[in-house]
């Protein structure tokens, strides 16, 4: 074909390109918003699922192809932009985060924690609204790995019926809002709580901070089998938990049992993270351990005593800043894990818009 195309017929050519990260055409997941043909030249404006889309040049090039083969050489430019889609899943609690994440694991010591926190700087740096949740309320770290320190304010609200109600202030580091029961305890304070205090206090803290809309709010869980994931599965619908261990047998024990508890209380597995992957722990233990169970591996993050370091100053963020050899990894933990959700919601059924306070 060689007159040049009108902007419908553009359409019709490329809305049959298969996106390469999900396996449906780009028409099927409605990711064509405009396309117009002006003076001889195509924009096409894409709508991607999350920023932390990987690698959204092989869109690109496709699309660009249909122009040179079917339209004579026709130039296209294509536009990215991005929406996250959720399930509003806090909409109860008066939570507007898209996603939530739990980030778990069956054992203390594998690095969850600085997951999580990684996780939440590398979405937040591709441009998502993100905040971070540590519910590891016996232990928490994200306060010391972020370099946070001091109380949350508590404001009063005043909502269109007439009612007030408190807000908690949430502390930022960096851009990325955070809330940890490390801002109410000294250092050195043990938390001795059974499970009605506990599901009391995460309940309140998922309802009365002031998040802002979020596309994904990332809780940092405690490290085993608790309360915590019950709590979560009553009180809101995750979009789905990440399970971090170590490569070797016996932290990929636990994890499998971490794994039984989400899928007990219903909280669907996002995928599998192989934490600390070099020669001290080994390598491909969890990849081999989530294609046995038929889970995603969302990533291998090489040991590295610079991620140690970085987390001792209170400076994770600085992870994506620096050419280290965890860069790059752990970047692709992010793409892999807004994707994976971005699949499952395509595949689940559409809920009901739940009620915002």
């Amino acid at each position: 074909m060689s007159a040049v195309p009108s902007a419908e017929q553009l359409r019709s050519s490329i809305a049959g390109i298969i996106d390469p990260e999900i396996g449906r055409s780009l028409g099927d997941l409605d990711m064509l918003k405009t396309v117009t043909v002006t003076d001889g030249a195509g924009v096409v404006q894409v709508e991607l699922p999350t920023p932390a889309y990987p690698d959204r040049g092989r869109i690109s090039e496709a699309i660009q192809q249909v122009g040179t083969e079917k339209f004579a050489g026709l130039p296209i430019e294509v536009q990215f932009s991005s929406k996250v889609k959720g399930n509003n899943s806090g909409g109860t609690l008066g939570l507007r985060a898209a996603n939530i994440i739990a980030v778990g694991s069956g054992k203390g010591g594998v690095g969850k924690s600085t997951i999580s926190a990684a996780l939440a700087y590398g979405l937040l740096n591709k441009g998502a609204r993100v905040a971070l949740l540590d519910a590891d309320v016996y232990g928490p770290s994200i306060p010391h790995l972020v370099g946070l320190k001091g109380q949350p304010t508590i404001k009063q609200v005043q909502l269109p019926d007439g009612r007030t109600i408190d807000r908690i202030e949430p502390l930022e580091s960096d851009g990325l809002k955070v809330m940890s029961m490390g801002f109410m305890v000294s250092e050195d304070q043990a938390v001795i709580w059974r499970g009605p205090m506990l599901h009391k206090w995460l309940t309140q803290l998922l309802h009365q901070t002031d998040w802002g809309e979020l596309d994904y709010l990332i809780v940092d869980m405690p490290p085993g089998t608790g309360d915590v994931a019950l709590t979560l599965s009553q009180s809101v619908q995750l979009a789905g938990a990440v399970v971090v261990c170590t490569p070797q047998q016996v932290a990929l024990l636990d994890a499998v049992k971490a794994i039984s508890m989400f899928n007990q209380v219903k909280i669907p597995i996002l995928g599998m993270v192989e934490n600390m992957s070099g020669d001290v722990f080994g390598r491909g233990g969890t990849r081999a351990k989530a294609e046995q169970l038929g889970l995603p591996c969302l990533g291998e993050v090489p040991i590295n005593p610079r991620v140690r370091m970085l987390g001792d100053e209170g400076k994770i963020s600085q992870l994506y800043a620096e050419a280290s050899d965890t860069a790059a990894p752990l970047m692709q933990v992010c793409e892999r894990t807004a994707m994976q959700i971005a699949r499952n919601l395509l595949e689940r059924p559409r809920m009901p818009t739940l009620e915002v306070l």
